[in-house]
């Protein structure tokens, strides 16, 4: 790898020439990060973690152990992976038939949480602060601040910035108490309003092809 790193990478783990890492980013055992990966500042990839080329992942990111980062999933800021989640990036894979010229897009954006051994089926977004639960399967486009359970996954009601379920239903307003932010339901939509109004202002890179 060569000069000084203003990361850190296990001894163990692999980086292909030409990946960009930001600083502060904490690599940890038997990792593989492909050449053409942008992967942003103070982010955490766990042990076994795979993050192939054509992934793009902001700053704050944390993905747990044993979670691969196929071609074509792009990570906001401040998304949490949880262990042995799976993303996907060919809708109907066959091993004797190439599609990679079929590779669908997923986003997942500003804030949101996978919870562990969830699937997030390729092709979708993930709103912002959504919440996946564990071992839920998404096979949809999740709204912001969503909370979502079950096989195929659900939408139960929503979820806070600080992680926490909103006592929203129908048309209203409730108010974290962690935050004090204000939360507002409106034709089935959460909006947020507060000290720092983040709608609107999520970063949303694109991947290059």
């Amino acid at each position: 790898m060569g000069g000084i790193l203003n990361y850190f990478a296990h001894d163990t783990a692999i980086i292909d020439a030409g990946a960009q890492i930001g600083t502060d980013t904490r690599i940890w055992h038997w990792v593989h990060v492909c050449a053409g990966a942008l992967i942003g500042e103070r982010c955490s990839l766990g042990q076994n973690v795979f993050v192939g080329n054509k992934v793009i992942i902001g700053n704050n990111v944390k993905i747990q152990n044993n979670v691969s980062v196929y071609d074509n999933v792009t990570l906001e800021d401040d998304v949490f992976c949880g262990p042995s989640m799976v993303f996907t990036n060919v809708y109907n894979p066959r091993s004797a038939v190439s599609r990679k010229d079929e590779y669908r897009n997923t986003l997942v954006k500003r804030g949101a949480t996978l919870g562990a051994n969830c699937t997030i089926i390729c092709g979708n977004t993930i709103g912002q602060y959504a919440f996946i639960g564990a071992g839920s399967v998404v096979n949809h486009d999740v709204p912001d601040f969503a909370l979502m359970v079950g096989v195929p996954a659900r939408q139960i009601g929503w979820m806070s910035r600080y992680g926490e379920r909103l006592d929203l239903s129908e048309d209203g307003e409730t108010t974290c108490p962690h935050t004090g932010e204000r939360y507002q339901l409106k034709n089935g939509q959460c909006y947020l309003f507060g000290p720092e109004d983040v709608q609107d202002k999520s970063w949303t890179p694109t991947v290059e092809d």
